[in-house]
C-alpha cells in the first residue's frame, strides 16, 4: 500500500530526494517516488494526488528546487499533511 507520495519537480531534484525514499525503503513504508510539475504537468498533478488518495496515500513530499509551488499544488487537492522541502 502506498503511503507515502515523493514528488518532484524534474528529474534534477532526484539528487536531493534519493536519500528520503532510501530511509522509506528502510523502513518498508510504501511509497511513489515521481516527478511532477505544478507548473508544466498540472493536470497529471491533480491526477496523481486523486489516484493516490484513493490508495490511501497518508502523506505528501513535494521537492521542486527553489519554489515551492508544487507543494502548494499538491496541498490544494488533498487534506493530508504535505511536506516541502
Amino acid at each position: 500500500m502506498t503511503k507515502v507520495a515523493v514528488f518532484m519537480g524534474s528529474i534534477s531534484d532526484e539528487d536531493k530526494m534519493r536519500p528520503c525514499v532510501q530511509v522509506l525503503d528502510e523502513l518498508g513504508i510504501g511509497h511513489v517516488f515521481t516527478v511532477t510539475s505544478a507548473h508544466r504537468t498540472p493536470e497529471r498533478t491533480a491526477k496523481l494526488v486523486a489516484d493516490l488518495e484513493k490508495k490511501g496515500c497518508q502523506v505528501y513530499i513535494c521537492a521542486a528546487g527553489m519554489a515551492a509551488h508544487l507543494a502548494g499544488a499538491v496541498a490544494a487537492k488533498t487534506a493530508k499533511p504535505v511536506i516541502g522541502v
